[in-house]
């Protein structure tokens, strides 16, 4: 049968899939959707192969709370190419991603993935924008948390997304500084007591290596060397931790002091950073 104008564009609407792949499907299945659109799911799966082993470096992080802001989620979807990170239906692809992620609640990245997305799974649907786009695409990253406020940050360009859990719901404007400042700041932990053990003393025992190995101390005794190494742990605390950190818009603040003086009860209860860079 020939294929109209009306034909390919109804099947693009369908699927998302270019002009030439709907009239080709089109003719292929001689005018039958259903058939059609396997087809080009099938092209998506036979260009994923073909792509296997390219890397997807490239790609969106976005984050999001709820309408009630005690929950959010980040995910990151992968592309080759910057090109493609920056399309407008890739971002508005992922996005909808992440919508259904915060609807759906799913507990990790492989039941995000198994979650129904407009009759096929998320996976299904990775799987035939790859077809779509002709390029590795991947979701690759879901990570959630939940607090009394959940407050997100995307910087601009989509490369890099955090999410800052608060113990009240006090102010967004808080928590979007805190959000900002462990996007600019990439702390390691909320504050010296969430570092694992085990890390503390791994960076005890790599501060008092330099120190040693640091000619100006060649001739200090083991006991100096080791208040000189302490020094340097506790440089650590200061630049790793979110609370003691100097808060970026004014730096006679730790952000500690700063969640202080807007409540003095208000503190972080949890933080998640993803950066593609």
């Amino acid at each position: 049968m020939a294929v109209t104008a009306a034909d390919v564009s109804k099947l693009r609407k369908m699927t998302g899939a270019g002009m030439m792949d709907c009239k080709n499907a089109l003719e292929e299945s001689n005018g039958d959707y259903e058939k059609a659109i396997e087809i080009i799911r099938k092209k998506g799966k036979l260009v994923a192969s073909k792509r296997a082993d390219r890397e997807a470096s490239e790609g969106v992080v976005l984050a999001k709370s709820t309408a009630d802001g005690k929950r959010g989620a980040i995910i990151v979807l992968n592309s080759e190419t910057d090109f493609v990170a920056k399309n407008e239906k890739f971002i508005n692809f992922a996005q909808s991603i992440l919508d259904l992620a915060l609807e759906k609640n799913p507990a990790d990245l492989d039941a995000l993935k198994q979650l129904n997305m407009e009759g096929r799974s998320v996976g299904e649907q990775v799987m035939e924008q790859v077809g779509i786009i002709g390029e590795k695409i991947d979701l690759s990253f879901f990570e959630k948390l939940e607090a009394p406020q959940v407050v997100p940050y995307i910087h601009t360009g989509n490369k890099l997304s955090t999410l800052v859990g608060l113990n009240k719901a006090v102010s967004l404007q808080a928590g979007k500084d805190v959000a900002m400042q462990i996007a600019a700041m990439s702390p390691v932990a909320v504050d010296r007591d969430s570092i694992p053990a085990a890390v503390i003393e791994k960076e005890r025992e790599i501060a008092l290596e330099q120190t040693k190995n640091d000619p100006k101390n060649q001739n200090k005794p083991a006991n100096i060397l080791e208040k000189i190494a302490e020094g340097k742990l506790e440089k650590f605390f200061k630049e790793g931790t979110l609370l003691n950190q100097e808060f970026t818009k004014d730096n006679t603040k730790t952000i500690r002091q700063y969640l202080q003086s807007v409540d003095k009860d208000l503190t972080v209860t949890g933080f998640l950073r993803y950066s593609l860079k």
